[in-house]
């Protein structure tokens, strides 16, 4: 396992690669960081852009989404994975949006987990980046690199990874280290063929380690 000298090396290469890791996701406001976010789950930043760009020309707020049938909605995101699911969470959090928050999203956590289809990463990413609360959302790069460097065990939930990272990284830096650590895994530690030979941390990285033997055999 890292050592907590060990996690401030790593996020110090992490800003010497990624000094302008920012939120993929195309956004104005909240409203549509949410709904991008909401859409985003199993499904790449990339693909939920496209459909966005059409999306929020057409959907601007909360009345709008309820104002057509969600066969209408669902057509207009059927590109995206599980799109019946999420128009369906989509409509019931316009509705809650409305009828509890006046029509805005609420910039708190906990609330924000009240809406229908938000959990705990979700509501990480529009409260940090919507809304400048420090906060550190743990998507599928965040954990897979974690885990790869031995800063968690295989077995962690999400909201381990999420509290141990935490703990051991300023506050002040949650956001941004959240950001480098989804370039990295995004465009360096791949899921599939990982760039070790080349990556700045392997000699801290016990899965690299791992890796790298094996191709030697």
């Amino acid at each position: 396992m890292l050592t907590k000298t060990q996690w401030n090396i790593c996020l110090q290469k992490f800003e010497e690669m990624f000094p302008e890791a920012h939120c993929e996701l195309v956004h104005k406001n909240p409203f549509e960081l949410l709904i991008a976010t909401l859409l985003s789950a199993q499904c790449t930043d990339v693909l939920v852009n496209r459909v966005t760009a059409e999306l929020f020309k057409k959907y601007q707020t909360p009345e709008d989404y309820l104002a057509v049938p969600i066969e209408e909605l669902q057509d207009d995101i059927r590109s995206i994975g599980l799109f019946r699911n999420k128009s369906k969470n989509i409509q019931a959090l316009s509705l809650q949006l409305l009828d509890e928050f006046g029509g805005e999203v609420p910039p708190n956590r906990d609330e924000m987990m009240t809406l229908p289809g938000v959990g705990r990463k979700t509501a990480n990413v529009v409260v940090s980046n919507a809304f400048g609360v420090p906060a550190l959302a743990v998507d599928t790069h965040v954990e897979r690199v974690a885990k790869r460097l031995g800063m968690n065990r295989w077995k962690d939930r999400p909201l381990d990874v999420e509290e141990k990272i935490m703990r051991w990284t300023p506050m002040e830096k949650w956001t941004q280290t959240h950001h480098q650590m989804i370039f990295f895994g995004r465009y360096h530690c791949k899921a599939q063929n990982p760039n070790c030979p080349e990556c700045p941390l392997l000699d801290l990285c016990r899965e690299g380690q791992k890796r790298m033997k094996r191709n030697d055999t």
